[in-house]
């Protein structure tokens, strides 16, 4: 299925749900090369209302998360899915509904980071040793604060849908 098509799909497949109700908020996490920016460009395409932490202002000069512009962001949107990956996210994690975690076996990441054309991160050896290192680092203390984890090697359209459905069965409990 080429990138195009799955794209299409998924817009068929949000149409449909479109007029349900108001989405929750869903953060979501994991490594670099994992997919999240991707997920997050399909969700806004649906209409949601997204915010990529890797780009923009959306970060301190620590690499943290600006807490003060979260902040805002999330008491002034009921209806959110954020992306990102900061060292003090957890603090933020009782405003979500969902916390998911992307994630994908060290080679596919790595290939992933190789040869994207989107993000210069992971085009050094020095970066992919980095990504190596916080697989085993960072991916353990992630995977404990997710209350829910997506392997990022399935098709993103299926990703897609599964965030979906994760939104519609917190808005029916």
């Amino acid at each position: 299925m080429s990138v195009e098509r799955g794209v299409g799909e998924l817009r068929s497949f949000h149409v449909k749900r479109r007029y349900r109700g108001a989405m929750v908020r869903v953060l979501i996490t994991g490594m670099s090369g994992v997919g999240k920016s991707s997920l997050l460009e399909v969700l806004g395409e649906w209409g949601h209302f997204v915010i990529d932490t890797d780009y923009g202002d959306w970060k301190t000069s620590a690499g943290i998360w600006d807490a003060r512009r979260m902040d805002e962001a999330l008491a002034g949107h009921e209806s959110v899915v954020v992306s990102g990956t900061a060292e003090n996210q957890g603090q933020f994690y009782d405003r979500f509904d969902h916390v998911v975690l992307l994630s994908a076996p060290e080679e596919v990441i790595i290939e992933r980071v190789q040869n994207r054309s989107t993000n210069p991160y992971g085009s050094s050896e020095e970066e992919r040793a980095e990504i190596r290192g916080y697989l085993r680092s960072v991916e353990p203390l992630l995977r404990r604060g997710a209350t829910v984890e997506i392997d990022a090697t399935r098709p993103l359209i299926d990703i897609a849908r599964e965030i979906v459905r994760l939104t519609n069965a917190e808005r029916s409990t």
